[in-house]
């Protein structure tokens, strides 16, 4: 009797560890989902933020001012630095975007984080578990690249990076991080809140979530999922800005390169 005793107290023991221990580890989900979204909603409003004023101040630069100044225009004014691209010209930008050399580069950097950390658990480690992560990332990439492209055609927006024609590195790295949620109106090429930017991460994660990543992940993990994509986008934007060598440089000589990465004429806009 005392055995069984024991052997029941023990089993409780070991469900109050196992109950305490999920607790433990929905919360610290939870803490760590809130701060994620904080900071990607800090990243959103400061991105607004910053637009406004470069938007504000581009309509009081008068027409004759667009050589020396073109890069800050607005609507309704003539953007002489900005080259309306043709369809063959987004079908190279979005080939380069979705199967170019940065996107395998940064989706093996990314796949190598998932290995480290084995996650989801279920791909487990070795060769086999890389190659499936790598497969996953490389599959939200393409599905987040081709929405922003797909709807970017709808909205009449320019989502491919451009560089910017400014120096320094604050300016250039305020540039790269703007570039990640905003884009050019095709025509007079004035830079817009992009709805497709915003809307690409989170398609491509959600894609992943309800396509081919275990059954217990949810709505909740896609959002998870889609602020980490939104934040790659992010670092993939400030390594075409930064090593990026222009025409004469060793990108230069990959099929699909990025040809759009010229840097625009003019100040930042």
């Amino acid at each position: 009797m005392t055995q069984l005793k024991m052997k029941w107290n023990l089993g409780t023991l070991d469900v109050s560890r196992q109950e305490l221990a999920g607790r433990c580890s929905r919360s610290f989900e939870k803490v760590n989902n809130a701060k994620i979204r904080q900071a990607v909603l800090l990243l959103l409003i400061t991105a607004t933020l910053t637009a406004l004023p470069v938007r504000a101040k581009s309509q009081s630069i008068s027409l004759n001012d667009s050589t020396t100044d073109a890069g800050s225009r607005s609507s309704g004014k003539l953007d002489l630095s900005y080259v309306d691209p043709t369809p063959r010209t987004l079908v190279n930008h979005y080939l380069f975007d979705a199967i170019g050399p940065y996107a395998f580069v940064g989706t093996a950097f990314i796949a190598g984080l998932d290995q480290a950390t084995n996650t989801p658990p279920e791909w487990k480690q070795g060769f086999g578990g890389y190659a499936e992560r790598f497969g996953s990332d490389f599959g939200m990439s393409v599905v987040g690249t081709t929405t922003r492209y797909g709807l970017s055609a709808v909205f009449r927006e320019d989502t491919s990076y451009h560089r910017c024609g400014c120096s320094g590195l604050a300016p250039r790295l305020r540039h790269a991080v703007i570039s990640t949620l905003t884009g050019r109106r095709r025509g007079d090429g004035h830079r817009v809140f992009s709805v497709p930017a915003l809307i690409a991460p989170y398609a491509g994660a959600t894609a992943a979530v309800y396509g081919w990543y275990p059954d217990r992940f949810s709505a909740k993990d896609a959002f998870r999922m889609g602020n980490y994509s939104l934040l790659e986008s992010i670092g993939a934007n400030i390594g075409l800005e930064f090593f990026y060598g222009g025409p004469h440089s060793l990108l230069s000589h990959i099929p699909f390169r990025n040809t759009h990465l010229t840097p625009d004429q003019g100040p930042n806009p």
